[in-house]
């Protein structure tokens, strides 16, 4: 664990843990003006020594729980993160937590924390679009800006937050829009929560639905999650990738569906016939915005499938699998899309 910031720091600055987890933000290239790079090679010791000015916003702790591009990030790690952070905000260690974290999964994972962290106190996750070596490097402003919303008593009760390109977002509206650019994030549903400039925060609103302390979730005695598969689709999808999905053991199938959640008449009989073997159905939709509503073209009432209203597949899934902790009716799992 490394620790930064002065001596002659006044006691009464927040305490911010920043556990990193790799990603473009520790990310590094042979060149500064080079494209290609390989995440998750700079140390968090690193990471906050690149941002000195961070130490008169906070007492500033720093611990490195994975170093991976996110697309290597797993169920364990997220496990291990939430439960990092429960035990940090529950005790008196810390008054805010940053996540650095790559940005090709980091909707999935704020998503996770935001339905498992115990805490009203700020959880904020930030990264990077270009790796640290870059000419113009993205990082170092958002750790910087992160740690602001972190310390900041303003952020508390907002649920878990995604800081990037100066601006706020809340874990459940926010998705990666971009391949490449600093700008890839957007709220398209809910929008913004609010926006940070050189660590100074604005705020706009708070989220509408339920997270982290109002969460029914629970990771105790959790060390893995049921398995559920999206299935993406298309004109004349096979309808056969639902038995291939039931026959590998998924419990649950998030169809990325066309337009409002909508699949090809065989491929819905072959998933209405999957519900009825108690095989999860929550249908979902390839398109970025909009809700997916239920009994709409497809009758759910009917097949036995759920609606996922406003999450697109990848958080319909997160949310589809803690649900599966425990036994539940299909009414109560349809319930849980509206309330998270």
């Amino acid at each position: 664990m490394v620790i930064r910031g002065s001596r002659h720091q006044p006691d009464k600055l927040p305490r911010v843990m920043i556990l990193a987890t790799g990603g473009t933000i520790a990310g590094s290239a042979e060149s500064a003006t080079q494209a290609g790079y390989t995440p998750g090679r700079v140390s968090i010791e690193t990471m906050i020594d690149a941002v000195p000015g961070m130490t008169a916003l906070a007492r500033i702790h720093g611990d490195q729980v994975a170093n991976v591009g996110s697309q290597d990030m797993t169920f364990a790690i997220m496990i291990d993160l939430a439960n990092r952070i429960n035990t940090l905000l529950g005790s008196s260690e810390a008054d805010g937590v940053v996540v650095t974290h790559g940005t090709d999964t980091m909707e999935e994972t704020a998503h996770f924390l935001n339905l498992t962290v115990k805490s009203k106190k700020p959880v904020v996750m930030t990264g990077a679009m270009r790796p640290a070596t870059a000419v113009s490097a993205d990082g170092p402003l958002n750790l910087y800006n992160a740690v602001a919303v972190a310390a900041d008593p303003h952020a508390a009760g907002r649920g878990a937050l995604v800081v990037m390109n100066d601006r706020i977002h809340g874990a459940h509206s926010l998705t990666k829009t971009n391949t490449t650019s600093v700008e890839t994030f957007i709220s398209p549903i809910n929008g913004l929560i609010g926006t940070v400039d050189y660590g100074r925060t604005e705020y706009f609103r708070r989220p509408f639905r339920k997270h982290t302390h109002q969460s029914e979730f629970s990771l105790k005695g959790v060390a893995s999650l049921p398995r559920v598969d999206i299935i993406y689709a298309c004109a004349d999808m096979p309808p056969d990738l639902i038995d291939c999905s039931v026959d590998n053991g998924s419990k649950g199938i998030v169809i990325a569906g066309d337009g409002n959640g909508n699949m090809n008449a065989a491929t819905i009989q072959r998933a209405a016939r999957a519900a009825k073997k108690g095989i999860l159905i929550v249908r979902s939709s390839r398109v970025p915005t909009g809700k997916v509503g239920r009994n709409m073209e497809i009758d759910d009432d009917r097949m036995g499938f759920v609606a996922s209203d406003e999450l697109n597949p990848a958080k319909a899934r997160i949310l589809l699998m803690l649900a599966l902790l425990q036994t539940r009716s299909l009414d109560e799992i349809q319930q849980l899309f509206y309330d998270y």
